[in-house]
Formats: structure tokens, sequence, C-alpha cells
């Protein structure tokens, strides 16, 4: 899917082009096709030269809290909510550790734990699947809360606001939260609507009040103030969590004994291989995107779904973020790329740029997961899966636009 994605860029592109030249006289359009391969090909190196400071110390501190058990610690304190939430696993079953310790390397960010344990979780539950090829409903419920991408600590896209020059990098932080949160709120009750599921079990409901009941505190404590106290709110909240949880990996490693040296330079190690991989695919995202804008077709897109709001008497200002949130469900890179792309043409801090960076946070790239971790175990039917996980986009986007409105005016 990524590959006819990837060359349908090139072709739109140079359909235009061609349109552009031959009936609108414009011979200079070819020159901007050239010169955005290069300039892309350029910012996706500047890109990679910060990522590999940040991704390296990030990584590090990772690797300590991994060391000290904090993950497989979190992971208990979510095994009785998924218990109840798949009836047809077991409890002392292996799949239970596996799904909390993913969704709780989830919260805090770990993207390079999170996708390894994921898989396994997913060939734990295989072995209880009477049908090889037909995915159950616990391995649906798995996937929705996936893709519904719920991150406590979104510090990818911090790493990129700051590399943009953003003046306060975690200004997106409560935003992102609240966006999140709604998305994995939407995947459940799909997914608890198809598969029958009782959410009304007390324990259930003990996880799902408490959730409901801090998101309202958030939310009715920021409801009163002004577009300007949100920001340093929402600046203040991200700044102090990720020191805080820098503190306490720090801390608790130590007192159980961890080397918190040895195992950050062991991480650190990682986080410089895994960021060199990542400029073939930056590079290669960042250059079509670049050439779908130089040729005019991402702006007559926009342009289009602009008139229709204006039709209705909305504000269009969220239109310019849109390419992230179409592209974020197929591909992380390619949505990666296009709000790198909106930050570079209206501004790290500006409304599509803030609002880009947090449609970014809010969902995940749903064809991606569906398909590796279906494809790791050979699941080809997946039922209402992907039906549930798209509604869950839908949530997470809507309400991203909804928060940035709200927060930045």
């Amino acid at each position: 899917m990524l590959n006819g994605i990837w060359l349908s860029f090139f072709v739109a592109a140079f359909a235009a082009s061609l349109w552009q030249w031959l009936v609108g006289g414009d011979s200079e359009v070819f020159a901007r096709l050239v010169q955005s391969l290069f300039d892309m090909a350029r910012v996706s190196v500047d890109i990679i030269l910060v990522l590999l400071g940040t991704m390296t110390l990030w990584l590090g501190f990772l690797s300590i809290a991994e060391k000290a058990g904090m993950i497989r610690l979190l992971g208990r304190v979510l095994d009785p909510l998924f218990s109840r939430l798949m009836p047809e696993v077991p409890r002392d079953h292996p799949a239970m550790g596996l799904i909390s310790m993913n969704f709780a390397a989830n919260i805090l960010g770990l993207d390079n734990a999170a996708t390894p344990i994921g898989i396994k979780a997913m060939q734990s539950l295989q072995s209880l699947n009477p049908s090889r090829d037909t995915a159950s409903n616990a391995q649906i419920l798995f996937l929705v809360l996936n893709t519904s991408s719920l991150t406590l600590l979104p510090v990818t896209i911090f790493i990129y606001r700051a590399q943009q020059g953003a003046a306060e990098p975690t200004l997106v932080f409560l935003p992102i939260l609240l966006a999140t949160s709604a998305s994995s709120l939407a995947g459940l009750l799909a997914v608890s609507l198809m598969q029958r599921l009782k959410l009304w079990q007390p324990v259930v409901l003990a996880y799902l009040v408490a959730a409901a009941l801090a998101l309202g505190l958030l939310i009715t404590t920021l409801a009163g103030m002004s577009a300007q106290a949100l920001a340093a709110a929402s600046t203040l909240v991200g700044n102090l969590t990720l020191f805080g949880i820098v503190m306490m990996f720090l801390v608790v490693g130590a007192l159980r004994g961890v080397r918190v040296y040895d195992a950050f330079i062991e991480g650190a190690k990682e986080g410089v291989s895994f960021t060199v991989t990542l400029l073939p695919y930056l590079i290669a995202m960042l250059v079509a995107v670049g050439v779908l804008r130089a040729s005019g077709v991402l702006d007559a897109g926009l342009s289009g779904i602009r008139w229709l709001v204006e039709g209705v008497g909305w504000d269009t200002r969220f239109v310019d973020a849109l390419p992230t949130a179409f592209v974020k469900p197929l591909s992380g890179s390619g949505s990666r790329a296009m709000m790198i792309e909106t930050m570079n043409t209206f501004g790290v801090d500006s409304f599509p740029g803030l609002l880009a960076a947090t449609f970014q946070g809010s969902t995940e790239t749903t064809f991606y997961v569906l398909a590796v971790y279906f494809g790791a175990v050979g699941v080809t039917r997946i039922r209402h899966g992907l039906g549930c996980a798209l509604i869950a986009d839908a949530a997470g986007i809507i309400t991203a636009i909804a928060v940035c409105y709200w927060f930045f005016g």
C-alpha cells in the first residue's frame, strides 16, 4: 500500500505539472519540482542530525527504566482491566503479561519496545484462536487499542517541534493528551458494541471512571483559562512531566541496583543505530510530499476542501493541517513528512503547525499496525477490526481540531 501511495504522489505531481506547462503556460513548474527534491533531501538530513542526539538521549533513559522493571510494573497495574475485556483469554496466560507490557510501553512512548512486545502478544493470542485465518475478539480489541495511540508522553513530536525551532516544544502536550484519550475511548466503545463486552463490570468501570475523572478534572481546571494561560499550562505540565519521568527512571533504577550509567550507554547505542535507519524513509517521504506541493496538487485539493468549509460558514484554518490527518492512518513516515512540511510552510508555532503536531500524536498508523500485527500470525480475515480502528482515528482527528481551537484560538 505504501509503495502505491508513494508512487502516486510522483505521478500526480508529474501529471499536474504537465497540465500547468501545456495548458497554463507555466514553463517553470519542472524547475520547482527539481528544486523541491534537493530542498527536501537537505531538510531530511538536518532533521536526522538533530534526532541523532535527542533520540540517543531518550533511548538511554528508557534503557534504565526497562532494566529497573518499571515497564513490567506498569503492566501489572493494567492486567486486571484486560483480563476482563478479553474473557476468552485465561488470566494466567502469557498473553496477558505481554498485552499489559505493550500498553505500558505505548503509554510511555516506547515505540521500539512496544512493537516487538505487541507482536509477541499477538502470537500468544493466536495460540488460543480456534480459527487460524480469522481474527479473534481479543486480537481485534488489542489491535484497535494499539491503533488509537494512547501515549502519555509524545517525545518524538516534541523532538520534531524543537528541531523546527519551536519556542516551547511541549506546547502541544495537553492537546495531544486529550485527543488521544478521545481516540482510545472511541475505539474501546466501538469494539465493545461489536463484541457486546460488559463495560459495566466493577473492575472495568473502576478503570474507566478513574480515567474519566482525571480527564474531567483536567478539562474543568482548564475551562476557565485564557488562551495564553492554556498555552502556559500545557508547556509547564509537559516540561514538568518530561523531566519528572526522567528523574523517576534514574532514582528508581538506582534504588533497584541498576548501573544507571552503563544502562544509559547501552540504550544510547541503540538510539544511534535506530536514528540512522530513519534517513532513507524520511528522505523518500519528504521528497514525495515536496513535489506534490510544488506541483500544486496538494494546494488544489486543500482549496477544494476550504471552499466546502467556507460554504457552511466554518473557520478554515484547520484545512492546512489536514494532510497529516489524512496520511497518518496509512503511513507514519508519510504523516511525519506532512507534519514537518506543514511546519516549514506555515511556521512551527502557527495554528496549522500546532494542529498538525496534534494530529500526529492523536492517532496511529492504522493500516501499518493491522498489516504488521495480523501479518505476523497469518490472519487474513480481520472482521470488524478495521472499521473500529477507523472510528477511533476519526474521533482523534475531530477532537484534535476542537481542542486546538480551544487552546490556540
